[in-house]
């Protein structure tokens, strides 16, 4: 495993601990990252344990939401308004028209409970919205890409 810092591989190892008892079907996509990809059904998440500053690591939980999706003013309105109503996270886009629900996390802090939450926070968020994303700015559901 490829680790920049000593904080980032301690929370690796904390949340490789609890996944198992979270989730039964956890991969690694990308063998030497300290990545994870976890499938809840139809659903799929990526957890990430990141380098953060000089002492710190952060835990970037995240889900494909949309794909496709022609970028307008109204969905970005739709997505800022929808991020202020998040307990945790919010909506991102990582390149144009993906659309992704993410949670960030300091690692060396986190408690079990918390990670859960994220997760969860995550999930639900990813599959409430994907139905009306693709419904009203078109594209398609990232599940429909995940599990063709």
């Amino acid at each position: 495993m490829d680790f920049q810092t000593e904080e980032q591989e301690a929370s690796y190892k904390k949340v490789a601990s609890w996944l198992p008892e979270i989730c039964d079907r956890i991969s690694h996509p990308v063998e030497e990252k300290p990545i994870f990809s976890l499938q809840f059904g139809s659903a799929a998440a990526i957890v990430e344990v990141r380098p953060f500053r000089q002492a710190e690591s952060i835990i970037y939980i995240w889900s494909y939401v949309a794909t496709e999706v022609a970028i307008k003013d109204d969905l970005l309105k739709f997505l800022l308004k929808q991020n202020e109503a998040f307990r945790f996270g919010g909506f991102s886009m990582a390149d144009e028209g993906e659309i992704r629900f993410h949670v960030t996390l300091l690692g060396e802090s986190c408690q079990k409970n918390e990670f859960e939450l994220a997760i969860n926070e995550v999930l639900e968020s990813a599959d409430k919205f994907d139905d009306v994303i693709v419904e009203t700015w078109g594209g398609r559901r990232a599940t429909d890409d995940l599990f063709v």
